[in-house]
């Protein structure tokens, strides 16, 4: 092949870059270029400037920032809720054992267990004061009333049995200190001895052991005692010591466990004003 043929060339071919490219080749001049660079940045001027024209020409609500209170020198006190208003019940006397004037201004119910420690120690703690000051006064009385838990205390029921019998001889208060004086000696003891030593407290007291004994032995007040124990607990007692303080006609104050004289003695102070 001559350098002449070589040198022609084919109209129809695509030289090797523009194959690449698949696009012909587009040539602009430097000034051309450059105005219109300079062209495209005053366009943009104008349209910022007529854009922030625009945004500064609305209403704009300025921005509050709440600033926090300086702590003052004074110290808030802090809100205090109305005090709760004291829930009264009414309880039934029943025709259980009283302590004191029957008349008396201010009546205080105790639903207990003779064979509770913690019955024993209101006994041995607290009665002897309120007795003194209120009781023998004719400020208060007292009404006894069985709760025996016999799930925890297997002789409670015997020993308030034996009480009721005691109550036939008109002995009941005699025969109350006698079972709480002597509660550990007869609570931890089998049915049938703590059945006897009841018996032997009866004797000691001076009662005709014949009657409380068929009394003992028979099931007269165990309708009463279980009318106790309900009464009891439909009025919200589910252990021993608790005592109702009031009266017939306003109600009842609710005072749970072996509390002090001091309690005791501000709630009866209430009633009686």
């Amino acid at each position: 092949m001559s350098d002449d043929n070589q040198n022609k060339s084919n109209p129809e071919e695509i030289s090797e870059p523009e194959k690449r490219s698949g696009q012909e080749r587009i040539t602009v001049k430097k000034s051309t270029y450059n105005k219109l660079i300079i062209g495209i940045v005053s366009s943009l001027i104008v349209v910022a400037f007529f854009t922030g024209y625009t945004l500064g020409s609305q209403t704009v609500e300025p921005l509050v920032i709440q600033q926090s209170p300086q702590p003052s020198n004074t110290t808030p006190q802090p809100t205090q809720a109305p005090p709760a208003e004291e829930t009264r019940i009414f309880v039934s006397l029943s025709d259980d054992p009283v302590m004191g004037d029957p008349n008396a201004p201010v009546t205080i119910v105790e639903f207990s267990d003779f064979q509770c420690p913690f019955c024993a120690r209101f006994f041995a703690q607290t009665l002897p004061q309120i007795q003194q000051d209120y009781i023998d006064s004719g400020k208060a009385k007292l009404v006894f009333r069985d709760f025996p838990l016999d799930s925890i205390h297997a002789n409670a029921r015997a020993a308030s049995i034996a009480a009721e019998c005691a109550d036939d001889q008109d002995m009941f208060w005699q025969y109350h200190d006698k079972l709480f004086e002597g509660q550990t000696q007869w609570a931890s003891l089998s049915a049938i001895d703590a059945a006897n030593t009841f018996k032997q407290y009866a004797t000691e007291l001076g009662l005709n052991s014949d009657n409380f004994d068929s009394c003992f032995n028979s099931p007269k007040y165990l309708d009463e005692i279980n009318e106790d124990f309900q009464n009891g607990a439909n009025y919200g007692v589910t252990g021993t010591p608790a005592f109702f303080i009031g009266n017939d006609k306003d109600g009842y104050v609710i005072l749970i466990g072996a509390k002090p004289y001091s309690a005791f003695q501000q709630v009866i102070d209430n009633e009686l004003s």
